[in-house]
């Protein structure tokens, strides 16, 4: 009873930061801007829309031949079918509740392809190191090559933190930042290894292990270059489907690849903040806009919007079909392979 309704207030909780965030983005949109709102999008190239769907499908795609890899030192080979499937289907329940999808897809897959759903999660863990690594790499590259947008704000905020009132590099305030670093680390350390039996500390303690775990894992690979190639893959298609969604509004088609780097990581990051990037992903790619020079309020939310509309639709279209097909595919295999064990 008590899991129940802590699991309800979950799911409240991320609905409420959800809408709280639909909110933040729309609320200082006055009549005129909706109006150009509108016009901006109507104006907009619709017909993007296509390679943009299928570059993230084939992003999706990509992603459950990955996770095929990494199940292989286990040895396990589920079909394509279910996993691009799962693969979907764990999207889909990501956008109302984060990180049940993951738990979804792995319940799913261990039943239908006999695979023991702990084991996947291992996988998942895994999966999800790499993908941290990789956003961080792309953070790198939009600092290198867009850091007279993104880079000048990071910089011009250090710089007002570490200068003195003459203007002069604070020697004291560097000395606390360092030293309240080290601190933190420190007591982190300290208190996962002295309070790692508290729930809230283990949790703490699960994850970071995770990660590491999830990483050093890569080794047991059998397929590394495979593996190497569909993560470049899946990134540069996110990259190529985002670079196309700018492109498809008049008013940002001259921001390029370059403008597609920085909305991916601002993208990344309104994604992990709420549930499904509702709310979350417009406001992040809004304020970007407005680093670029363009009105945050208009065009940034229509192209925010934009972009998040077509992914969301991809998911929530594709999730219930495959939802709905799954059941489907696995009686109608397993039917045949009952025929084929026992033939008359």
């Amino acid at each position: 009873m008590r899991k129940s309704f802590s699991t309800i207030l979950q799911y409240l909780f991320f609905i409420s930061l959800g809408f709280f965030f639909v909110w933040l983005s729309i609320k200082d949109i006055n009549e005129e801007q909706w109006v150009q709102i509108k016009d901006s999008i109507r104006r907009a190239r619709h017909w993007i829309v296509i390679p943009v769907i299928l570059m993230l499908l084939l992003s999706h795609y990509s992603r459950a031949l990955r996770w095929k890899i990494l199940m292989e030192p286990l040895g396990y080979k589920p079909s394509t079918f279910n996993t691009f499937a799962t693969v979907m289907i764990g999207y889909l329940v990501n956008t109302a509740v984060p990180r049940l999808g993951e738990v979804v897809k792995c319940t799913l897959l261990s039943r239908y392809e006999k695979i023991r759903a702990d084991k996947l999660i291992g996988t998942i863990v895994m999966e999800r190191a790499v993908d941290v690594v990789c956003l961080f790499i792309v953070f790198l590259l939009a600092i290198i090559f867009q850091g007279h947008i993104i880079g000048d704000v990071v910089s011009n905020t250090f710089k007002k933190f570490f200068t003195d009132k003459s203007g002069q590099t604070s020697i004291t305030k560097l000395f606390i930042v360092l030293s309240s670093a080290i601190l933190f680390f420190t007591i982190l350390y300290f208190t996962l290894k002295r309070f790692g039996h508290i729930d809230f500390i283990a949790k703490i303690k699960q994850v970071v292990k995770g990660i590491l775990h999830g990483l050093s894992s890569i080794r047991f690979i059998k397929q590394k270059g495979l593996f190497l190639f569909h993560t470049v893959l899946i990134w540069t298609l996110y990259l190529l489907s985002t670079t196309a969604g700018i492109y498809a509004l008049q008013e940002t088609d001259h921001l390029g690849i370059g403008g597609g780097l920085t909305t991916l990581v601002m993208g990344s990051i309104g994604m992990i903040i709420s549930p499904g990037g509702i709310g979350a992903y417009a406001l992040v790619v809004a304020k970007l806009m407005a680093l670029y020079g363009l009105d945050e309020d208009t065009i940034g939310a229509a192209l925010g919007w934009l972009l998040w509309s077509v992914q969301t639709i991809i998911i929530l279209i594709g999730g219930i079909i495959f939802f709905s097909l799954f059941s489907y595919y696995n009686k109608k295999r397993k039917k045949v392979e009952s025929i084929q064990q026992h033939p008359e």
